[in-house]
């Protein structure tokens, strides 16, 4: 915080571009109960479990719905995405209830995710060295024909590594932040406390390292636009305060060069055909199978990777529009606009369900009408 308003201050023209163009939002510490404890004793005399917790026992991070196992069997069931979305995936009923085990502090996240339309998040750990992305749950394998019902409380031995539509994008995301890292990606002395899970690129899928469910990370990703990663700042779980300036020296340039990425892909907006902005548009792009939704604007944002995509918006009672986009290496995001054009379908249906969405009998002039079609002239008159 504190570099950003001196260096804005001084025309630093990269953190005034950054500055200016982008709306960044900064949590100093989602858990301060934990902050505490672990302040109080401090780097020396801390472990990494101290302060991982909130003061009613809650791992933040794992608080969340489990939105990709909702997703994975409606998939198996073969709902998605006609009866299960494949994105805005809403929060269980039960999940909202006064008396679930929910921390208020998650509660509070969740719906500042709800009020604000984010992009590009990243929430920043200690304890390792690396970045990881989604998802973090991992997939259970399905089971054989002959296999035995599992139990209700059975754990996969064996889980299969599902990747996210958006891979190859969270990819180049953490990578952003890995190379521009004074020391992630030296990976040839191993990870801070075991073997190097990141295949020396200071990357990892969630899944693939440390698998759970009900991330921060997968939740962003099914229930918002929004792509989230973890970074893991350093081995140290609470750095001794003379080591701060090294840390912040060592992750400095990764928090711009990842905060810039948000200015990648498409961006736009949906309007109708008097100008009017489109709230809830879906921005559907070919090849990735993860919708997104227009904010209250009818404004869009939406990160890809650079290339040719093919992409339409579409809205209840409009007529789809379908454009090429061009995402190019450099950073800027492509704009994207999208005018709709107003669809009789919904009249359609009000008809059909009228005549009890049974196709209407043509009347042939001359003959005469029958009772029955005197009265649903009527009613439609």
């Amino acid at each position: 915080m504190q570099f950003l308003c001196k260096e804005y201050q001084d025309g630093n023209p990269r953190v005034r571009g950054l500055v200016t163009d982008t709306r960044i939002h900064l949590v100093p510490s989602l858990n301060p109960d934990g902050y505490e404890l672990a302040r109080e004793a401090g780097s020396e005399l801390g472990n990494w479990a101290l302060g991982h917790w909130t003061e009613e026992g809650f791992d933040l991070f794992e608080n969340f719905p489990d939105l990709a196992s909702a997703l994975w069997a409606a998939e198996e069931r073969r709902l998605v995405p006609h009866q299960f979305p494949n994105h805005h995936i809403p929060i269980p009923e039960h999940y909202l209830a006064e008396d679930a085990a929910v921390a208020v502090e998650t509660r509070a996240v969740m719906a500042w995710m709800d009020k604000n339309p984010f992009v590009l998040g990243a929430n920043l750990q200690g304890g390792e060295k690396l970045v990881s992305f989604p998802f973090d749950t991992a997939r259970p394998s399905p089971p054989t024909p002959a296999a035995a019902p599992r139990p209700p409380d059975y754990e996969d031995e064996h889980p299969e590594l599902q990747e996210t539509p958006d891979h190859a994008v969270f990819r180049w995301l953490a990578i952003s932040y890995a190379s521009a890292h004074l020391t992630m990606t030296e990976t040839f002395r191993g990870g801070c406390h075991a073997q190097d899970m990141t295949d020396a690129m200071g990357i990892v899928q969630g899944a693939k390292w440390h698998p759970r469910a009900g991330s921060m990370n997968d939740f962003s990703y099914l229930h918002t636009n929004c792509l989230e990663l973890s970074v893991y700042l350093g081995c140290d779980k609470f750095p001794h305060e003379s080591e701060l300036q090294q840390e912040w020296e060592n992750n400095k340039e990764s928090l711009l060069t990842f905060m810039e990425q948000v200015h990648r892909g498409i961006k736009g907006v949906v309007t109708d055909q008097q100008g009017e902005p489109i709230a809830n548009a879906t921005i559907v792009v070919g090849g990735i199978n993860h919708n997104i939704k227009t904010a209250s604007g009818g404004d869009y944002w939406r990160i890809l990777n650079p290339g040719e995509y093919r992409v339409s918006a579409r809205a209840e009672g409009y007529n789809p529009s379908v454009k090429t986009c061009h995402v190019l290496y450099d950073i800027g995001a492509t704009q994207c606009n999208f005018v709709l054009s107003r669809s009789n379908w919904k009249r359609i249906r009000e008809i059909m369900a009228m005549n009890g969405n049974r196709p209407i009998r043509l009347v042939v002039p001359g003959r005469p009408m029958t009772p029955r079609e005197r009265l649903r002239l009527r009613m439609r008159l």
